[in-house]
């Protein structure tokens, strides 16, 4: 019995062997059963079998165009002629393959990749390319460049995009399609195969974006300007009105920065302009000439302009000034200055509205055309021990305190008296005479750049120097004498004279008749014409 189980289980294993290696044999021409190639299964299939299927693959393969605005298109390859060609690689996969590992794969499975190679008809794809509705001149639209945004006062510049659009790179179209095809590929993404004519500034350029970055940073930048009680702001909205670009770099209009600080300086300058003083006389001036006040340097204001838009700064500053003032305001000399009263030639100092000294003085000389001139004045420097020089003059002082050119306030130790007429006939070359302590006082008092306010105030003369005046033009009448044509140089001066009086003055010219008697007599002389010379006997 035992013999007979022992007999059989032989005979089943030498079935089962011969069975083996039967299927081991037929698989050295055949693919194993579980095997793919590209997904196709081949398992039990020959060589010519598995040519067979893939050419059937291949006859179905279409390829999908994804185009912009999210258009699609197809082309199929039974339109161009699609076709494998083969070259022993299917053979060559199936003498790679193991025969008596068939019951591994049978129940493992085997996924094999082919290197396909195909073919087609180039004229035949031409023609589906030209076909295809991408291509179409009415359904192109041309690409545009990114671009820097105008000026919004909530967003500043901004990047405009790009308008990619929608004309096909027709070369880069056809190159794209043919990789696709050979490689049997199911999607062609039109966009990311540079199928497309493309802007020539895009949405990521750096240039751009620094452009932009760059003018928001100008339009960032605000300048507050302070003027005492007032302030000025210059802000994005105007900032962006200078801007513009060129080769992706920002510009700013220089003449146009250079304008608006010409108007700024044109608001709150107050050099050269008139100022009034409430006089220590109790009566209110006008003071017109000299060029004491705020003066913005309008080339360095433009300067630090540009040089602040570069900041994208919140910035807080005075304006960069040529020349300087006491203080902001209607009064820009402040509580501290120098007032000098040509009238009645009496000057007062003052600090911090508190009066230092006062003192009488002598002005320039009027009768030589030496007027002192009138006008609001900075000081110009203060010094000890100058020598004033001049065409016919050398003359050393101890305090020198110019404030109108060569005009200033110096001791005059060689005057007796100060005050009153003497300016008139025998005053200075302009300067202010003083006595040698006012001087000193003034010089410790006053700094460089403080104002003097020179002025003439009718009505503020002494009686004496009325009372003065009026026999100098009494006097002078009564030097006419006979009138003749040579007369008239002395009559127009004692006119002038006369006219220049207070009316409290000119009560005191008694003889004020003779003078309207000459200018009679004088004026039908001139009518007479010049006498008739008789000839010699």
């Amino acid at each position: 019995m035992k013999k007979r189980i022992g007999l059989v289980l032989a005979g089943i294993i030498t079935v089962l062997a011969a069975a083996y290696v039967g299927m081991a044999l037929f698989f050295q021409s055949h693919f194993c059963f579980g095997t793919t190639i590209d997904g196709i299964a081949v398992g039990g299939c020959n060589v010519g079998k598995v040519e067979q299927l893939v050419t059937e693959e291949i006859n179905r393969y279409v390829l999908k165009l994804l185009e912009r605005e999210d258009e699609t298109e197809t082309i199929a390859g039974d339109a161009i002629d699609l076709a494998p060609v083969f070259h022993g690689e299917i053979d060559t996969l199936l003498k790679e393959q193991n025969g008596f590992a068939w019951i591994v794969t049978l129940f493992g499975g085997r996924e094999l990749e082919l290197e396909k190679s195909v073919t087609f008809d180039e004229e035949k794809l031409d023609a589906v390319l030209g076909e295809l509705s991408c291509v179409q001149e009415e359904n192109q639209r041309a690409p545009v460049s990114a671009s820097c945004s105008g000026y919004s006062k909530e967003d500043g510049y901004s990047l405009v995009p790009a308008d990619y659009g929608t004309t096909v790179a027709k070369p880069a179209l056809k190159a794209a399609v043919i990789s696709a095809v050979e490689s049997l590929t199911d999607e062609l993404d039109l966009s990311e195969n540079g199928c497309y004519e493309d802007p020539k500034v895009g949405d990521d350029d750096k240039k751009l974006l620094s452009l932009i970055e760059e003018m928001n940073r100008s339009v960032g930048t605000t300048i507050t300007y302070d003027f005492g009680e007032k302030k000025e702001i210059l802000d994005g909205e105007t900032i962006s009105t200078w801007l513009s670009a060129a080769d992706y770099e920002a510009m700013v209009d220089e003449e146009a920065v250079r304008e608006y600080v010409k108007e700024l300086a044109k608001t709150y300058n107050t050099a050269y302009k008139p100022k009034t003083l409430m006089t220590s006389y109790g009566t209110e001036v006008t003071i017109s000439g000299g060029a004491y006040g705020w003066k913005i340097d309008n080339d360095g204001e433009t300067a630090q302009i540009l040089e602040d838009l570069k900041t994208g700064e919140a910035i807080e500053r005075e304006p960069v000034y040529s020349q300087t003032a006491n203080s902001h305001g209607e009064n820009d000399y402040g509580d501290s200055y120098v007032e000098i009263n040509l009238t009645a030639q009496h000057l007062f100092v003052y600090e911090e509205g508190k009066l230092v000294v006062e003192s009488d003085f002598v002005s320039g000389n009027v009768a030589k055309g030496h007027g002192s001139p009138t006008g609001a004045f900075a000081v110009t420097y203060t010094t000890t021990d100058a020598v004033l020089r001049g065409e016919d003059y050398e003359t050393p002082v101890k305090y020198w305190m110019p404030f109108a050119g060569d005009v200033g306030m110096h001791d005059a130790t060689w005057r007796r008296s100060f005050g009153g007429n003497i300016y008139k006939t025998n005053g200075s070359h302009g300067c202010i005479n003083l006595p040698l302590s006012v001087a000193k006082t003034i010089y410790e008092t006053i700094d460089k750049g403080d104002p003097v306010l020179v002025y003439t105030l009718p009505g503020t003369e002494s009686a004496a120097m009325v009372q003065q005046d009026a026999q100098n033009v009494i006097d002078l009448i009564n030097s006419i004498g006979p009138v003749t044509l040579e007369s008239e140089p002395v009559i127009t001066t004692a006119r002038n004279l006369y006219n220049a009086l207070p009316d409290s003055g000119k009560v005191y010219v008694g003889n004020y008749d003779v003078l309207v008697a000459a200018e009679a007599a004088l004026e039908q002389l001139k009518a007479a014409g010049p006498p008739v010379e008789q000839a010699g006997m």
